[in-house]
């Protein structure tokens, strides 16, 4: 595999991520964990389907410490994301939690076989700003964000960046063993749900449809195409474009009439298109250098 077709596959999450939140406002009023619960489940019944034509035998290639670390990955950002917002439910507590996709800039530059170039950084940066424009357009209130919720918040999003950028590090790891990561995720959620919840199912088959829809993309086969991108992909780029998502779950939701156009979303998608072409001009220089 290229790693541009491996760039695009991990790109397809990003897009998968951008019906996120328009599934999740159908899914109302399922809790978070529970909510957590089905679709990684559902998710990981589609890694089983997938196993399947490889044979389940892969499966028992890979180390249990590598399962622990994606359940780790997957279970702990979830677990923290939910966890800040309960405790800091702002727009603030989303942008620190929205600095994940930097974080994967910054970091790979660790990486053996990796060069971090300047315009990565400020491509990222420019992305970054873009993204803040859209989580922040209702303009920002300090008093209402908790440093808890905060610190949580960026917590998760070291957790993503971490998961993702040491993913790359596990590239002989077939990505079949993210089905056991998800349904790992799911056991784990259904446990924090009956501990920290109160069940209660979607109200109506459209609720139902929307939990489906979520653990057969957002929350399900995007895990699996990230996989790939973050083990075969240009990850710099990868990285700054992931910054589209909020654009592109703001978009649907426009189209879904939920949520109004304004100048603002124009001005982010500038930025966060400007920012992913600098990654891009870095990306595609360090290619020729090479």
């Amino acid at each position: 595999m290229t790693q541009g077709r491996a760039t695009a596959i991990g790109f397809s999450a990003v897009l998968m991520w951008a019906l996120l939140a328009l599934f999740t406002i159908g899914s109302a009023p399922v809790p978070p964990f529970l909510l957590n619960a089905l679709c990684f489940g559902i998710g990981g019944g589609i890694g089983l389907i997938w196993t399947a034509r490889r044979g389940f035998a892969v499966l028992r290639t890979v180390s249990w410490k590598v399962y622990a670390f994606g359940t780790l990955g997957l279970f702990g950002y979830h677990f923290l994301y939910f966890t800040a917002f309960r405790i800091a439910p702002t727009a603030e507590t989303g942008l620190i939690a929205y600095l994940w996709p930097l974080f994967i800039v910054l970091f790979s530059g660790l990486l053996p076989g990796e060069r971090l170039r300047a315009l990565h950084i400020i491509g990222a940066l420019v992305a970054f700003a873009g993204a803040a424009l859209i989580v922040l357009r209702g303009g920002v209130d300090l008093g209402g964000a908790s440093a808890p919720g905060l610190v949580l918040g960026f917590g998760c999003a070291i957790t993503w960046a971490a998961y993702s950028v040491l993913s790359r590090r596990l590239g002989k790891v077939p990505t079949e063993s993210v089905t056991v990561f998800c349904l790992a995720t799911a056991a784990l959620s259904l446990v924090a749900h009956l501990a920290l919840e109160e069940t209660v199912w979607p109200a109506d088959p459209l609720g139902w449809l929307a939990v489906l829809a979520l653990g057969l993309g957002p929350v399900g086969l995007a895990f699996f195409t990230w996989d790939i991108g973050m083990k075969r992909g240009d990850i710099q780029l990868l990285g700054v474009a992931s910054y589209a998502a909020p654009l592109l779950s703001t978009l649907a939701l426009i189209a879904a009439g939920i949520t109004p156009a304004t100048p603002v979303i124009g001005a982010a998608a500038l930025l966060i298109a400007g920012g992913a072409a600098l990654a891009a001009r870095a990306s595609a220089t360090g290619a020729k250098s090479r």
